[in-house]
């Protein structure tokens, strides 16, 4: 099946128009930076200054705009043996994944770059294991050698945090839960290599390292981001001088499910339908099924809203067949260039190892759902298969990596790290991979 199409299967119809077919054949092709596993996400950013933004994954950044040139910012030394046929035994570098059999986890969740102590170099932040520090790591500015460490914060839990700007001050937060408590962390201008300071915004309830489902987002249109999580969403007051607590407005975003009952991953506040109220999209399950929209409605003042689910455990949960499990990565990006925002998500590898969570070795597949509205206020999300054997991680990033004006995609998992790159309509879609 050719990528970048629409995913046809027996008994669905869909009819496309010609201008339709055109726009939507976008392919993208697909560079495999490494069959290694070092990390649940990877994300860009112009590391050295040359104009061209680089791949981050792990310990390591890949050079663009060719990606075939590997750097270590950091020791890289975790390493896993695996048993062959004949009986012998091989080391490999990383932690074991795809290349083994059983499970294991990085020392890496989520990767995001950013000029940290603003001076005019993008520096590199990661937060490892729900529970543990996020730390990060100042760029050398062009010296050779490993880049120095600092801790940003000793405590960081959730399995979907963000790296954003909650408060509105136009620099970037780590949200997250920490101690028990919804909050953020930001580091300090005038001293950006102390620990940072963690506010919190919500009481102490006991949030355990590994909650799931978190995000930002404007709900009920103040002009102030919000906190949205599994169980409803925090509104930001006024000000927040003196860490207030935020109200909280309980929602079911995330149903539990009797057999995956962990609640979901990112959450996103976006107007789904154009009637000017922003909705929320999410998944059902990270480590289950479902992918869903909540309709805001507002009834007075009241708001509340109204689930509508386009995939779930049956073929039939979909209009156009499309079932996979683990969509424990979200991503929310105007794909085609259509003035709509598009959701990219797909299959996380192995989340739990070969055994664990439902069909754990299904085909490890990426998709973007293109967001199209129709009369009436109603919706569709139209599936397009982007690839088959990869995923995503806990962390999928959609953004413009080689700056021709295309949103690509990058990707850090269990089976190693990949870039998507998107090529204009008429392009011939390929395949090259990086393998190291």
């Amino acid at each position: 099946m050719r990528t970048g199409f629409p995913l046809l299967l027996s008994g669905v119809a869909l009819v496309w128009t010609a201008a339709e077919a055109e726009e939507l054949s976008r392919p993208f092709r697909k560079v495999r930076l490494t069959r290694e596993f070092w990390a649940e996400g990877a994300n860009v950013g112009d590391l050295n200054r040359d104009g061209h933004r680089d791949v981050v994954y792990g310990p390591f950044w890949f050079a663009g705009p060719e990606f075939t040139s590997r750097h270590e910012y950091r020791p890289a030394t975790n390493v896993f043996e695996i048993k062959l046929a004949d009986g012998t035994v091989r080391t490999l570098p990383g932690y074991e994944g795809a290349l083994g059999t059983k499970n294991a986890y990085s020392d890496c969740f989520f990767t995001w770059t950013a000029d940290l102590n603003r001076d005019g170099w993008t520096d590199i932040l990661i937060v490892g294991i729900p529970g543990e520090q996020a730390w990060w790591f100042e760029n050398p500015r062009g010296r050779p050698g490993h880049w120095r460490r600092h801790l940003a914060l000793a405590v960081t839990d959730n399995e979907s945090p963000e790296f954003t700007d909650l408060t509105g001050d136009g620099q970037p937060e780590l949200v997250c839960n920490s101690g028990g408590f919804f909050g953020y962390a930001q580091p300090d201008a005038t001293h950006p290599t102390a620990p940072w300071r963690f506010h919190p915004i919500s009481p102490n309830n006991n949030y355990h390292r590994f909650t799931h489902g978190l995000g930002v987002g404007d709900v009920n249109g103040d002009g102030r981001a919000d906190l949205l999580e599994s169980n409803g969403w925090w509104e930001q007051p006024p000000s927040l001088e003196g860490d207030p607590a935020w109200t909280f407005h309980p929602v079911t975003f995330c149903p539990p499910d009797p057999g995956v009952p962990v609640g979901g991953a990112q959450l996103y506040a976006y107007d789904v339908n154009g009637d000017g109220l922003n909705d929320v999209i999410t998944c059902l399950a990270a480590h289950g099924y479902g992918l869903a929209w909540y309709e805001q409605v507002r009834d007075g003042g009241r708001i509340s809203f109204r689930q509508h689910v386009f995939m779930n455990k049956q073929p039939t949960d979909n209009k156009y067949g499309v079932r996979f499990t683990q969509p424990h990565a979200l991503a929310l990006m105007d794909v085609d260039g259509d003035g709509l925002k598009d959701l990219v998500t797909g299959k996380r590898f192995w989340a739990h190892g070969p055994d664990g969570d439902p069909e754990p070795n299904a085909p490890a597949v990426l998709y973007w759902f293109k967001l199209v509205r129709r009369e009436g206020n109603l919706v569709d999300w139209v599936p397009y298969l982007v690839d088959s054997d990869s995923g995503v991680g806990t962390q999928v990033v959609a953004t413009d990596v080689d700056g021709d004006g295309l949103q690509d995609i990058i990707v850090g998992n269990k089976k190693g790290a990949f870039l998507f790159i998107q090529k204009a309509s008429g392009s011939d879609s390929n395949t090259w991979e990086h393998i190291r």
